[in-house]
């Protein structure tokens, strides 16, 4: 096996990533753009997204990414916004697009069409958590979108399914049908229910940080693939044990979330970016074999594609937004209110991505005969791939000035310290009332410096946030956390340096010297987290 490609994917697409930091284009965009740009430099490997690949080995790490760092309880908050659009506006997306194609397109049998409709329904998971990062939106907008994207690959890979069973002769009806997309998602959520437990139990009991990061690697691929193998939906299995296991996160140790934050943070911005760099590079595969349909009716397809995968979107928020809160006076009661920027953004919001090529690049080339070729296969293919670089393109570029231009109310920054002040205090409050506890009994005696320390340190941590609110140092213009920061810095900047010219002067060896810069790194981000 040729491993450069693979290298050069990784290292490119790295590069790239860091690089749009630094640019006002959202990451995503800018792989995507070099992609293509870069697809047909002479000498660069033909990549080809292999649904062998991505759908059980890139999709479940990123997915769980996605859900552990978001909130179950907001998610439960929001849960009938994100089931109509995660369930009803899939299969509405899949059946009106579906249909669309149909009539535009000349001899495309209604089955390949709705094959079709199913590739293109749901927004990417990475493309929506990644631009909204980026943009800001407020949180209710992001919580939406957030868990549409978590859950509609599932919905979309089921809808799939059976439309590809049709598709190509394998007698699926709509019985059916109906039967196993229940499978599906009940199977995925019943998997998910059943891993989770015995899975945090593991990472609360294995006491070895590495092991129990070991353990949280293999996670999303055990859920996924034990669920698949039922026949039920991996995507739900692994949503349903990562929004758990984020939700319990504070019971692991704490050496573990140290390093299962760096880990999943690296794991996360290797993937996403060599996911859209692909997306880009596959324009040379996708232009091969569209014969009768290359030129001026491939473009008017793709056109005509878009505006109506853009249009359908429209045509379901509204309604599913605003006519339940119409027809239920819970709802209203139960939901803030709302006005037509929010759903606006959502509709706008829904960009496609490599799990749309994964499926479309799926599909068979015969029928199932194994004679008859697939009906219009290459012209599908060409067409989701206009449709995610027209989805992601077009409305991610727009989507960050759209936002400005509707003035969302930003986050209260104030309030929120306020909360974050209040919410501290109450903790160090009852964590001095434990420590007086703990100092009566014989056995937890301390000098008196030390135990003064504990309370010290206590204090700071209580007075850090109602510090962030005083006022800028009127020399340097620094707030006191930062003051506070960089001194810390300097002092545990100048230990490390004396414990290298120690290890230099052979004063102690390099395994003591890797032990207390260790120490040193762990007090250096206690210090950076204290009042950050």
């Amino acid at each position: 096996m040729d491993v450069m490609p693979l290298l050069l994917l990784v290292a490119g697409s790295a590069t790239i990533a860091a690089a749009a930091r630094r640019t006002p284009v959202p990451a995503p965009l800018l792989l995507v753009a070099v992609g293509l740009a870069v697809s047909y430099v002479p000498g660069v490997p033909e990549y080809t997204l292999d649904p062998h690949i991505v759908l059980p080995l890139i999709l479940p790490p990123l997915l769980h990414t996605a859900a552990t760092e978001s909130s179950y309880l907001d998610l439960r908050a929001q849960l009938r916004p994100v089931a109509m659009l995660s369930v009803g506006y899939v299969l509405f997306a899949t059946f009106v697009v579906g249909w669309a194609l149909y009539v535009i397109v000349p001899d495309m049998p209604l089955t390949a069409a709705l094959v079709f409709g199913a590739v293109v329904a749901p927004p990417d998971a990475v493309a929506a958590t990644a631009v909204a990062r980026r943009v800001g939106l407020p949180s209710r907008i992001t919580t939406i979108l957030q868990g549409e994207s978590l859950l509609n690959d599932a919905t979309a890979i089921t809808a799939y399914r059976v439309a590809l069973a049709a598709a190509v002769g394998e007698g699926a009806t709509w019985a059916g049908g109906v039967g196993e997309f229940l499978l599906a998602a009940v199977g995925g959520v019943v998997v998910g229910l059943l891993l989770m437990a015995p899975i945090h139990w593991l990472r609360t009991h294995v006491k070895e940080a590495l092991l129990q990061n070991t353990l949280s690697l293999l996670i999303p691929f055990v859920a996924y693939a034990v669920a698949e193998q039922v026949h039920a939906s991996g995507v739900l299995a692994v949503v349903v044990v990562a929004l758990y296991l984020g939700h319990r996160a504070w019971e692991v140790d704490f050496a573990t979330r140290l390093q299962e934050e760096a880990v999943w943070k690296m794991v996360a911005f290797v993937l996403e970016s060599a996911v859209f760099a692909l997306i880009g590079l596959q324009l040379p595969v996708v232009l091969k074999g569209l014969g009768e349909y290359e030129g001026v009716d491939a473009a008017w397809y793709a056109v005509a594609v878009f505006l109506v995968v853009v249009a359908t979107r429209f045509v379901w928020v509204y309604p599913a937004a605003f006519l339940p809160r119409l027809l239920s006076a819970r709802i209203r009661g139960r939901e803030e209110s709302l006005t037509w920027k929010g759903p606006f953004v959502v509709a706008w919001a829904g960009m496609r991505g490599v799990v749309s090529l994964a499926i479309a690049f799926s599909i068979p080339l015969t029928m199932h005969d194994g004679e008859e070729p697939f009906p219009q296969r290459n012209l599908i293919l060409f067409l989701t791939f206009t449709t995610v670089i027209g989805t992601l393109v077009v409305q991610g570029l727009t989507l960050p000035p759209l936002i400005r231009l509707l003035k969302f109310p930003g986050r209260d920054a104030h309030t929120e310290t306020l909360a974050e002040a209040n919410a501290q205090a109450q903790a160090s409050r009852a964590a001095e009332r434990r420590l007086d506890e703990l100092l009566t009994d014989e056995r937890n005696a301390l000098p008196a410096p030390l135990a003064d320390r504990l309370r010290i340190v206590l204090e700071r941590r209580r007075n850090a946030v109602w510090e962030r609110l005083g006022q800028a140092n009127p020399i340097t213009g620094e707030s006191v956390d930062d003051t506070y920061r960089r001194l810390s810095r300097e002092m545990i900047g100048t230990e490390r340096e004396v414990f290298v010219k120690l290890r230099d002067g052979r004063y102690i060896d390099d395994e003591m010297l890797r032990t207390l810069l260790r120490k040193l790194d762990l007090e250096e981000a206690a210090a950076f987290r204290e009042v950050a």
